[in-house]
């Protein structure tokens, strides 16, 4: 009997808590049926390390961004630098990118910069926005709909564990929300309410790793392989057997991440 599929579609594999273990560690994601994962980067001077990752493993594609945190640190992100990245194969998606105010609220002003120049770059490569979000929910529910009445965009809120009005937002713009370790994590149960009101069709899964290992990992380094118990936790919170569960993300990913799915049809 064969493993269900799922795809992991946030994860850090540059990072160098993988250092020397990368291709083990893909393996074991294939083992654990992630046939796929989104490797993110998150200075853009780093993009031809986490490039080179993509395009030394099959399963690996990649994104790029600036994330919120780093925005006052790196230099401001420009919309035809990011056109120029995403004309790579493997390159599927825009971020990450977006709001912290929980450890960076001094940087609002140049965050929000950012965030536009991305959501800028999103309107015209036609790729998924990647979106952080932390403790900046009113913000960052008005700059996302703003924008989109200007032109419209698709979009992920990664590791979603906002409030239930910030998902309500992306939901009404067409959005998906991204289940990580968060929601598997035994007191997340009002994160879990709020993943039970978006639309099935709506819902990815992901790792963030080397962080938010759910149980039972939790407390050590995430890694791909271990979305499968992320999934887990969405097939019983939907009320689904975990084939179908894995099915309907796979259908969700190839959706919003297009560029992916037709990258594998092509191979």
């Amino acid at each position: 009997m064969s493993i269900p599929l799922i795809t992991d579609s946030h994860c850090h594999l540059d990072f160098p808590d993988f250092d020397n273990e990368r291709p083990d560690i893909i393996r074991r994601a294939g083992e654990a049926g992630v046939h796929r994962m989104v490797t993110i980067c998150t200075k853009l001077r780093l993009e031809p390390q986490v490039r080179a990752i993509a395009e030394a493993h099959d399963p690996v594609f990649y994104a790029a961004g600036t994330h919120p945190m780093s925005a006052a640190d790196e230099p401001l992100a420009t919309v035809d630098a990011l056109i120029e990245m995403s004309r790579h194969p493997k390159f599927v998606g825009i971020g990450e990118t977006g709001l912290d105010y929980h450890y960076t609220s001094e940087s609002a002003e140049i965050q929000k910069q950012s965030l536009r120049v991305h959501i800028e770059a999103a309107q015209a490569t036609g790729l998924p926005l990647i979106i952080h979000a932390r403790a900046a929910d009113d913000d960052m529910a008005q700059i996302l709909t703003d924008c989109f009445k200007t032109q419209p965009y698709t979009c992920v809120m990664h590791c979603f564990s906002s409030s239930l009005d910030l998902a309500k937002a992306a939901l009404d713009l067409g959005f998906y929300l991204s289940m990580s370790g968060i929601a598997a994590f035994p007191k997340s149960q009002d994160l879990r309410d709020i993943f039970a009101t978006a639309p099935l069709d709506r819902v990815l899964v992901e790792t963030d790793s080397p962080y938010l290992a759910p149980p039972p990992h939790r407390g050590k380094r995430n890694e791909p392989a271990f979305t499968a118990h992320t999934a887990r936790v969405g097939a019983e919170l939907f009320g689904l057997e975990y084939d179908a569960f894995a099915a309907q993300t796979e259908a969700n990913f190839d959706r919003l991440f297009s560029k992916a799915a037709q990258y594998k049809a092509a191979a």
